[in-house]
């Protein structure tokens, strides 16, 4: 029988952590404290701390942790927001929540990240902000977009979901911009046992303002001095969050080592190409993205193994159904487009072992090969 490669394994994680979870959790459940408290208070210390911020505030999850940082940023309802074309839809779905307007662009081939050029030519007099997704576990380009938003006097607000723990030239994920959202979801390099996010920033006013509408806009209890929502981070979650903060660093660095094994493995392969790093960067390869022609039939192939695999993502968000309206058409963002077609996203995490990687590698190295014969 077949050893199966899962695409990720969190039951491994869960594992390595359950020693010192389940009694905080019984804590917790004996002292009947579930929302805010010490736990809270102690991971959002200790998150600061690791980003290198002066305030974290957690939140209940990504979506409403951007949502959250762009109305304590000053963005309003009509303004535009300029974000990838080539990212999951909760980064525009949060410029919209608020009643912003969702401007996508398009990436650089190289990284799929947002292209600086393109994020120029589509400012205009009511850009507000400009979101740069970190994505996969790199930075976004952020040495070239902080002068382009000082230029035209825009907030940057940096979408850290993919990203904890990874560095690039202008800094750390999450401490770049003047203010930052992450997601602590499951699958994420730092995840929680269910939603959790956060909000970073050295700006006190925006903090205060976060945790307040955060709380029902709320800062003392029935006094309420902004519409608000309910977007605040439970103490069971801290309690993981904490567990598996201890172990960030380590688990990025097996990350690392895994992809490079997958280099290994893998160069050389005639039909795909490989995700590409800038050197001297610290990415945390939340995924390993590949791109190879015939897509599908290679998930399929793969799936059929017992190997799992992902797409990230295979429709750009101008050219979902729920953007129609914005009027974008094929053809408009050609990078995104044409990597979504061919992006391949394969086993990647903290615990992925060698065996498993040649598995991988060997399957694909078959899938293609019998692909191309088909030709």
């Amino acid at each position: 029988m077949t050893t199966r490669v899962p695409f990720l394994d969190l039951a491994a994680q869960q594992a390595e952590v359950a020693g010192e979870v389940l009694p905080v959790w019984r804590r917790l459940l004996e002292s009947a404290s579930f929302i805010g408290g010490a736990e809270v208070e102690a991971f959002e210390r200790e998150y600061a701390d690791y980003i290198g911020v002066e305030h974290v505030v957690g939140v209940s999850n990504g979506t409403d942790a951007l949502e959250l940082a762009l109305r304590a940023a000053g963005v309003s309802v009509g303004d535009e927001v300029i974000l990838p074309a080539n990212t999951f839809i909760a980064t525009a779905e949060a410029v919209s929540r608020m009643g912003a307007v969702p401007v996508p662009v398009d990436v650089d081939d190289d990284f799929l990240l947002i292209d600086p050029e393109a994020i120029e030519a589509a400012i205009t007099s009511r850009t507000a902000a400009i979101v740069p997704v970190h994505l996969f576990g790199q930075t976004a380009p952020m040495e070239r977009i902080l002068p382009i938003a000082a230029r035209h006097g825009l907030v940057v607000v940096e979408d850290a979901a993919q990203s904890q723990g990874a560095v690039g030239p202008a800094g750390r994920a999450g401490a770049i911009g003047r203010v930052a959202a992450t997601s602590f979801y499951p699958g994420k390099n730092l995840g929680a046992a269910g939603d959790a996010g956060a909000v970073m920033t050295d700006d006190p006013g925006i903090a205060a303002t976060i945790r307040s509408m955060a709380a029902h806009g709320s800062s003392v209890k029935y006094v309420h001095d902004r519409i608000g929502m309910n977007a605040r981070l439970d103490a069971v979650q801290a309690a993981v969050l904490r567990a598996k903060l201890r172990r960030l660093d380590a688990w990025n660095d097996a990350r690392r080592a895994a992809a490079q094994r997958y280099r290994e493995l893998l160069t050389g392969l005639e039909g795909i190409r490989l995700p590409s790093s800038v050197q001297g960067n610290q990415d945390v390869w939340h995924l390993y993205v590949v791109r190879v022609d015939n897509r599908d039939r290679i998930a399929s192939a793969l799936t059929a193994e017992g190997i799992g695999v992902g797409i990230h993502y295979p429709t750009p968000v101008h050219l979902t159904e729920a953007y129609a309206a914005l009027g974008h058409r094929r053809g408009q963002f050609p990078v995104a487009e044409a990597a979504a077609d061919r992006i391949l996203s394969l086993p990647m995490f903290p615990h992925l072992v060698e065996s498993q990687q040649q598995r991988v590698a060997g399957a694909l190295r078959v899938a293609i090969h019998r692909l191309s014969v088909l030709a």
